[in-house]
């Protein structure tokens, strides 16, 4: 036999002897590695059911669920006192009104003016946004008592009331900018700046039997955060619009 074919043959059987033992090495690792998958699977069942018994957890959750069912129950409550939506009142209903919700906008307007329809407009679109506030409007011929009360000459007039105060008040747009094309964001600014008792600049002694109101509060409304407006709310430029010659005229 050649010394060299012989020596080839043997050298081929130890390659594979090696081959045949890594082989099996190879396969107890994957065994090996399969039963800790298993074994870690279990484990995070088991700390999953420890969680679920976990009564800190359970606790966490059956508040906010509370907290959930509270706040609806809230809302329901100033939906039935009319928040969430701009009405038109009489002057029968006004007082009830002011003094029902917490936070009350009332613009009391003129039918045939020009700018009123405009305020209209963005109070119309402020009211579901703040639900937390009242926003109504009153026709200024049909309620002559509490025009002559509150010292109404301008029109329109937004008055702002907290617990039945009158605190605050928009005379016109002066504070907007004196034009007819500012947008819905900078009444809605203004609101969120305003109607607080600090600010409190005028009242009257038709509202003198209500409780005063000594705290500071924030504006009549709240800030809201938004991820997309419409053209309206951000931008009223963009509109072409008549204006007053006088930025506080009552009518155009």
């Amino acid at each position: 036999m050649d010394p060299n074919s012989v020596k080839s043959t043997l050298s081929n059987l130890a390659f594979g002897n090696v081959m045949a033992a890594a082989a099996r090495d190879y396969q107890k690792e994957l065994l090996a590695h399969e039963k800790g998958q298993a074994s870690s699977s279990v484990n995070e069942e088991v700390d999953l059911d420890e969680l679920m018994d976990d009564p800190e957890l359970e606790k966490l959750h059956a508040d906010r669920i509370a907290a959930l069912k509270k706040e609806a129950e809230k809302r329901q409550e100033l939906k039935m006192q009319g928040h969430g939506e701009y009405r038109e009142i009489t002057e029968a209903d006004f007082l009830g009104e002011v003094t029902g919700s917490e936070k009350v906008v009332c613009h009391f307007y003129h039918r045939e003016f020009y700018r009123c329809k405009i305020m209209d407009k963005h109070l119309k679109s402020l009211a579901p946004r703040h639900f937390k506030t009242k926003f109504i409007k009153l026709d200024a011929e049909n309620a002559p008592f509490f025009i002559t009360k509150l010292g109404i000459k301008t029109l329109p007039c937004v008055i702002l009331f907290r617990k039945g105060v009158a605190t605050d008040r928009l005379v016109g747009f002066q504070d907007l900018g004196g034009k007819d094309d500012f947008a819905t964001r900078t009444l809605e600014s203004f609101l969120v700046k305003k109607g607080n008792a600090s600010t409190q600049t005028f009242a009257t002694p038709a509202f003198t039997s209500f409780q005063s109101l000594n705290r500071c509060f924030p504006g009549i409304i709240e800030e809201n955060k938004r991820e997309e407006e419409d053209d309206d709310y951000l931008e009223g430029s963009r509109r072409t619009v008549r204006s007053s010659v006088n930025p506080d005229s009552d009518s155009d």
